[in-house]
């Protein structure tokens, strides 16, 4: 008997010792959040957001950098993430209904109008007949891209269509415009070659390369739809750390930092 109690002792000292980091652990991740963000200007705000939660809230937030549009949505319906903050409401819907995600917008960021740039000429009416026009091609912004530039009256969209036309539904070109489709971070560089007389570039791209809305040929309405949002999943929707980083991006520090960021290209949504 007195061997067997030997023998326990060191456990249970073990046991003492190790239970404080066990404690620890478990009161650290109850104060973190893992946030997925798309690299570049937005990630800087982020950042700020980062900032805020943890001075305000105790709350430990994660940045999570993301180079695509896709990847975001895949890490939280995996729970790599906790939260995302990247997307406008038709591509959460889109990817949403093509892939199955059970997601709940917590909160509104920014509205970062999108616009038409071009290096070859001033103004639309030099646009040529035949000129070729690059869009993104994501299915989302493809729609968006398309809406600018009706709005523009370059081209007329077959009605009904709302936020997400597709280039099968243009109806009417009357500059036999060449409608190309490329990756969203590829738009900027376009520019430099000569035979694309106008890109439409998302502000987080144009911002990254230089470029802003004062240098757009057509710009969005500042009374867009397309507000980009906070998303988790619906589980965790009302989880505490959710509401504090919602606030937090919220703040009038994050406002500044976008402000810094993206000139008059950051509206806030909320």
């Amino acid at each position: 008997m007195r061997n067997k109690k030997q023998n326990l002792l060191p456990l249970l000292l073990l046991g003492l010792l190790l239970s404080p980091g066990c404690r620890k652990a478990t009161g650290d991740h109850a104060h973190t959040l893992r946030v997925g963000v798309v690299s570049g200007p937005e990630y800087v705000i982020a950042q700020e957001a980062q900032r805020v939660a943890k001075e305000k809230y105790g709350l430990r937030v994660e940045l999570v950098a993301f180079n695509d549009y896709i990847m975001p949505n895949t890490a939280l319906f995996q729970k790599d993430i906790d939260l995302n903050v990247f997307q406008t409401l038709p591509f959460l819907e889109e990817q949403s209904a093509a892939r199955g995600y059970r997601f709940a917008v917590v909160g509104h960021t920014f509205i970062y109008p999108m616009a038409a740039y071009s290096r070859q000429i001033k103004n639309i009416g030099e646009l040529r007949h035949g000129s070729s026009v690059v869009i993104p091609n994501d299915a989302t912004n493809i729609g968006r891209a398309l809406l600018l530039l009706e709005s523009a009256g370059l081209i007329r969209l077959k009605p009904g269509k709302g936020l997400t036309p597709r280039p099968v539904d243009v109806v009417e070109n009357p500059r036999k415009l060449k409608i190309l489709e490329l990756e969203g971070p590829q738009l900027p560089r376009a520019l430099d070659d000569r035979q694309v007389s106008l890109a439409v570039i998302n502000n987080n791209f144009a911002a990254k390369s230089g470029l802003f809305l004062r240098d757009g040929l057509i710009v969005e309405d500042k009374n867009s739809p397309h507000v980009n949002l906070i998303v988790a999943r619906e589980e965790n929707q009302n989880d505490p750390r959710v509401k504090h980083f919602v606030e937090a991006y919220q703040s009038r520090e994050v406002i500044e930092t976008a402000q810094r960021e993206f000139g008059e290209g950051a509206i806030p949504g909320w």
